[in-house]
């Protein structure tokens, strides 16, 4: 016995054979007459009625009225949408029959006629003639705001795009915060550059890789973690001010702010250092507010976020000491910080250093308080093996983070331009992934040749993208700002 759905389909089958019965082909390759987009002829509605001139429009059937030989349409083109008038009276009885019988909701369909008022005044179009685009042979779903399987929506984002509003204009607004980001960085004199996805050796951040195989050059390689080696080498090759905005792939879990894929984008300053580096941030971050609110504050879960400047700042140590409560943090044991972490909730793995554990406890107990826009400085060196150490202590890196709304949007330092430290950092790097560490970073002796021949000092910051779009348009779910999120299949 067919399912609902699969006799919908069988009877929008039927409809689709006898569109083919008239002579009507149901998928033609162009449309024979002009069409104007529907926000234009809304925009110029009384200029075109005064015209008296024949227009047409094209889009998707989303509702469907009809009244003895008459029918309402509401057609969509993806920018706006139009009411459309179709009767027996105008465009024949055997088309208007064809149309009534064979067409549904959800159907492509172009329309040629006469704009005019109703006596409603509603800004509506008067069809002569028109032409079948696609049938379609799936309804769209009749309730899409309520689903309860919220998956299902990120599963068909297609319909969730047609069906709400909302989530299409989060991601016109993604669209509009990236060009105006690439915008604000080319103004400032950045080049954009692109760099390989495929990599030799998955390096630049401390994560889990995707590892792939080259059959040609029979080769393993790593969907890149990081796009930082590469501006790096950049630096090296003469460019001083470089930025890229690209997909970054990291094989870890799946929660409200992580991804397996995501974007960010990451730029580089030669000559600079990372107190420069808090000031263009602050200023960038405060420019990016504007296409929210030209007071720079934003709403996200409830509260108001200022992105006026200055912003404040703690060390990491300081906001172990105020919010986890751990006093005294350079004369804690491993072992003290494994009762303290469990004491949260946190789990430490074997081969987890001291630092790393703090770093645990930051990211559950102390970032989540942090509302407003903050910089958090001073990491320990040891979880930023590109990182250069603090003259002051060298056991932290001249490194920040922006949190904002409980979130990490930005992740900054002065990077590491000795290629004889670097090698000794990599290489405990290396040691670590040997005990058991997925996530540490390979002792990458092209990047260290690279270095011998000389960087200059630098500053670079990562930004990323989604969990900023999160926080502007007050979104608490990764998935709802990445177009196609990483899923399971059924």
């Amino acid at each position: 016995m067919a399912s609902s759905g699969e006799e919908i389909r069988n009877y929008r089958v039927k409809k689709l054979e006898t569109i083919q019965g008239a002579g009507i082909v149901p998928y033609p390759s162009k449309i024979s007459f002009a069409i104007l987009a529907a926000e234009d002829i809304k925009k110029n509605f009384k200029k075109l009625v005064s015209n008296k001139k024949n227009i047409g429009v094209a889009g998707r059937i989303l509702a469907k009225r009809e009244h003895g030989g008459s029918t309402f349409l509401d057609l969509f083109d993806g920018t706006d949408k139009l009411q459309v008038f179709l009767s027996k009276d105008k465009i024949g009885t055997d088309s208007y029959n064809l149309f009534s019988e064979a067409v549904d909701i959800g159907d492509f369909i172009a329309v040629y006629g006469k704009p005019f008022f109703t006596k409603r005044a509603e800004l509506t179009l008067e069809v002569s003639r028109w032409e079948m685009l696609a049938k379609s042979l799936l309804p769209l779903p009749e309730k899409w705001h309520g689903l309860q399987d919220i998956e299902e929506r990120f599963r068909k984002r297609y319909l969730d795009l047609l069906m709400n509003s909302g989530v299409k204009e989060r991601f016109l607004f993604r669209s509009r915060l990236i060009y105006k980001l690439r915008a604000l960085l080319n103004k400032e004199g950045f080049l954009e550059v692109e760099t390989p996805v495929l990599q030799t050796s998955a390096g630049g951040a401390s994560a889990r890789p995707f590892k792939t195989r080259h059959n040609a050059l029979d080769i393993d390689l790593w969907l890149r973690i990081a796009t930082e080696i590469h501006l790096k080498y950049l630096l090296i090759g003469g460019f001083n001010k470089v930025y890229e905005i690209g997909r970054i792939f990291r094989n870890e879990g799946i929660d409200a702010i992580h991804n397996p894929e995501f974007t960010t984008a990451e730029l580089y300053i030669a000559y600079s250092d990372h107190e420069s580096l808090m000031k263009f941030i602050e200023k960038l971050l405060g420019d990016l507010a504007t296409l929210i609110a030209k007071n720079k504050t934003i709403a996200f879960g409830g509260q108001k976020i200022s992105f006026k400047t200055p912003f404040k700042k703690i060390t990491f140590i300081e906001a172990l000491e105020r919010h986890a409560l751990i006093t005294d943090y350079p004369k804690k044991s491993r072992g003290d910080l494994v009762t303290i972490a469990m004491r949260f909730g946190v789990n430490p793995e074997s081969h987890e250093s001291k630092d790393k554990i703090a770093e645990k406890i930051f990211a559950k107990v102390c970032r989540p308080k942090f509302i407003q826009p903050i910089f958090v400085t001073d990491y320990p060196a040891s979880i930023l093996p590109l990182a250069k150490r603090s003259p002051k202590n060298p056991d932290t890196a001249l490194s920040f983070q922006v949190v904002a709304g409980g979130i990490e949007i930005v992740k900054a330092f002065n990077e590491l331009n000795d290629p004889i430290d670097q090698r000794e950092r990599l290489k405990k790097e290396a040691a670590a992934g040997a005990e058991g560490d997925a996530e540490a970073q390979p002792l990458d002796e092209e990047f260290i040749e690279a270095l011998e021949y000389g960087m200059p000092p630098a500053a670079g910051l990562g930004i990323g993208l989604d969990r900023l779009v999160m926080l502007f348009t007050d979104t608490d779910n990764i998935k709802e700002v990445i177009l196609f999120p990483t899923m399971k299949p059924k």
